[in-house]
């Protein structure tokens, strides 16, 4: 080679080298939140229950007692653990949100195993509580057909809320509003409104107030599930740009310093 002769150089050290695909690892931070929000969620569900029942004979009384520590305890909860993992407590949030673009599919599934476990040991942790066998199989039967159809409608109408006050850029009263619905719900629904998978499965362990038969779970969370689809084509046709603003759901989270 002559030194007019230009350089050649090798085309594997010129490349420009790629970046690494980054590998997923789960966010304990935001796994951890939403355990103990659907634990805590479910206490006061089955809790307030128990307490009603022990309170008075009056089944009004009881349901009026119930709703009100379950939209109390649900307006806390989000306020105080939104920030961490955005409150979905809920499989049917979680499913929403990941349909919209708002989470990706391996924290979809974390936030739903997290949200299961956390809700069976907020039962147990209740029954507890109030002297009961840890795991007391519930014998309530809620088979009926108007029950399950009461869940879809409660399902939809929870994720309307949800997406709905989302979407107006009022991050401040969603805690409100989501327990407000909720502690309505009670009442304009046959079901009393479960509106959750995670509380349906949860509170076949408890043989109480709360409680729903393991054989008329199934159905519940078909309902549920289906409620999800139909807000999600609903919820896809009022607001096209859902999935603009999915990741702020229930509430703005993913800031580390807060």
């Amino acid at each position: 080679m002559t030194a007019t002769e230009p350089t050649r150089t090798n085309d594997r050290t010129s490349e420009t080298a790629r970046p690494a695909t980054p590998t997923w690892r789960p966010d304990g931070r935001k796994l951890t939140a939403e355990f103990i929000g659907t634990a805590f969620l479910l206490m006061g569900v089955v809790g307030s229950g128990i307490m009603a029942e022990t309170l008075t004979d009056d089944v009004g009384l009881q349901l009026l007692q119930n709703a009100f520590a379950t939209a109390g305890i649900l307006v806390a909860l989000i306020l105080a653990l939104g920030p961490a993992s955005g409150a979905h407590f809920n499989p049917a949030v979680t499913i929403a949100d990941r349909v919209f673009g708002g989470i990706d599919t391996p924290t979809a599934i974390t936030y739903i195993a997290a949200q299961i476990t956390g809700g069976i040991a907020g039962a147990i942790a209740a029954n507890v509580m109030f002297d009961l066998s840890a795991v007391d199989w519930s014998a309530k039967d809620r088979s009926a057909g108007n029950l399950v159809f009461a869940e879809v409608i409660a399902t939809l109408g929870l994720l309307l809320v949800i997406f709905g006050v989302v979407r107006s850029g009022r991050p401040s009263v969603a805690a409100f509003t989501v327990g407000a619905y909720i502690g309505g719900a009670y009442y304009f629904t046959s079901s009393t409104s479960f509106a959750n998978p995670a509380v349906t499965i949860a509170r076949t362990f408890t043989d109480t107030f709360a409680g729903i038969q393991p054989s008329s779970a199934p159905a519940f969370i078909a309902a549920q599930l289906a409620g999800t689809a139909a807000a999600v084509a609903i919820t896809r046709y009022l607001y096209p740009n859902t999935s603009d603003y999915a990741d702020q759901v229930v509430v703005p989270h993913d800031n580390p310093d807060r």
